[in-house]
């Protein structure tokens, strides 16, 4: 196989360096090579994962008036603050070159970034599915999507991180819970500070990753650039992402527990936590049918577009576990899901729990 592509792209704004990773996959054709990306935003801002309704997971308000961009990636997972005290490590790699499995592509990029917090002595370890913990605190999660003609895993190396930004960014019903998730925040979230006691040299760090990665993926990695009609893309899906329709999109039936509209239709939102994240449904439901359902949350699915294909398949359907679980079965049967932590009987006691809210 040819050697991988490594373009450290530098500090770059927060829509840029969202935008060049799905350009490289969107723009990907056969003689592409695989791609691994280094990239840092000169400016803070908030991401929230594909599946996420932006207006329930982030304080627009807030990060409107703090001026930070709240930006939605194709890539699943939950809500963060991003500064530049991250590099983002970004691969774009050809379908087959990855393992098939969603777990196995998860283990063979946390093991490059693992391997390298070791080498800078500290305990890392990859805590599945997609987490990498240092004595049970979290220095840095991943995510995965399948764009194009590649697949695409993304993460970062954690030098510092601002606990209390990240809080006060996320949408929380109380002051008594955001404190609260503060608390937790610098509990059980860890970095190369706090760990080292001080924040390693940037460039060391990038290319003691790149040795690792050349060890995990036994090939050769090689400085590049982006190509024209790469750029080309970034610029076009700069101003996607940028457009209130593309951050709203997820917005759905904007109503919270339950609302009676009369005696045969409610509106209703309900969680569940599956191991493999937070399962949200907003649905309506007449005479004790699925009217009407968006799902959201944290969680990583593929193919992406299997999450409209669930909420399609579920309207309709009446509010009863077999009828709910042997649907869901078909649609992840059907499309191949891959769904780490997030198995049919999850989305269907997620389901289920809108019957107990009627």
């Amino acid at each position: 196989m040819q050697p991988i592509r490594v373009v450290d792209m530098g500090e770059v704004s927060p829509v840029t360096s969202q935008a060049v990773y799905h350009a490289v996959a969107y723009a990907m054709e056969e003689r592409t090579p695989d791609t691994i990306l280094l990239v840092t935003s000169f400016q803070p801002y908030v991401s929230i994962g594909y599946h996420q309704d932006a207006t329930k997971e982030v304080d627009l308000e807030y990060c409107a008036q703090a001026g930070l961009p709240v930006i939605r990636r194709e890539v699943g997972g939950g809500a963060v603050y991003l500064d530049r005290n991250q590099v983002f490590c970004q691969w774009i790699f050809h379908r087959e070159h990855l393992p098939a499995k969603l777990e196995d592509r998860f283990s063979l990029y946390i093991r490059a970034l693992v391997e390298t917090y070791n080498r800078l002595g500290i305990a890392a370890y990859h805590r599945p599915i997609n987490d990498i913990h240092v004595s049970g605190r979290k220095i840095g999660g991943t995510g995965a999507a399948s764009i194009g003609l590649s697949e695409v895993v993304v993460g970062s190396l954690m030098f510092d991180f601002n606990h209390e930004l990240m809080a006060r960014v996320l949408r929380v019903p109380s002051e008594k819970m955001r404190d609260k998730v503060f608390q937790s925040l610098q509990e059980y979230i860890t970095t190369m500070k706090r760990e080292l006691g001080y924040v390693p040299d940037r460039e060391e760090v990038k290319a003691l990753y790149l040795q690792r990665c050349e060890q995990v993926l036994s090939r050769r990695v090689e400085p590049g650039a982006l190509t024209e009609r790469e750029w080309e893309v970034v610029k076009e899906l700069e101003e996607r992402f940028s457009s209130e329709e593309w951050l709203y999109q997820k917005g759905g039936l904007r109503h919270s527990q339950v609302v009676k509209i009369h005696e045969d239709v409610h509106v209703a939102e309900v969680t569940h936590k599956a191991p493999g994240g937070l399962i949200r449904l907003t649905a309506r439901m007449r005479e004790g049918r699925i009217d009407d359902l968006t799902i959201s949350g944290d969680f990583t699915i593929l193919p992406a577009w299997a999450v409209g294909a669930l909420e399609q398949a579920l309207r309709g359907l009446p509010l009863k576990p077999t009828v709910i679980s042997q649907r869901i079965h078909d649609v992840y049967r059907a499309l191949a899901v891959q769904a780490p932590g997030m198995s049919p009987e999850d989305l269907t006691q997620a389901v289920m729990r809108l019957e107990e809210a009627r």
